[in-house]
Parts: structure tokens; sequence; C-alpha cells
């Protein structure tokens, strides 16, 4: 696959995946148990470890099957 195909892929799939979490709220993402918030006074820290896990897995199995053709 040429580099523009690849880039098309990857901004199609950044859309689809923008829009479902626009739709659709239930998705947890950021709320995730093990996602670390520190709130104090004016100051708002947030590490998410759990919900960068949990999309690295998802697009580390779609790039594999997509690698797979």
């Amino acid at each position: 696959m040429g580099l523009g195909r690849i880039l098309i892929i990857f901004g199609v799939m950044l859309i689809v995946v923008g829009g479902l979490i626009q739709l659709a709220p239930w998705i947890p993402l950021g709320r995730l148990p093990g996602d670390i918030r520190i709130t104090s006074g004016n100051a708002r820290i947030y590490i998410p470890i759990v919900s960068s896990i949990l999309v690295s897995v998802v697009l580390s199995l779609v790039f594999s099957l997509l690698a797979r053709r």
C-alpha cells in the first residue's frame, strides 16, 4: 500500500472513532477505573492510564488485522 492510502484509512478510522465518542456518551473512555484524576483548588491533573491501554490494545488488533491482508 502507498503512504497516501494508509493516511486515508487512518483518517477515516479517526473520524469514525471521533463520531462514536461524540454520539455515544455511554462509552466510558476517560472514566474507567484506574484513570487517575487529581483536583486541588484551581489545578486539575488527569492521567488516563487504563483508557490509554484499552485504546492501544484495540488499535493493535485493528492494525494487525489490516496487515494480514
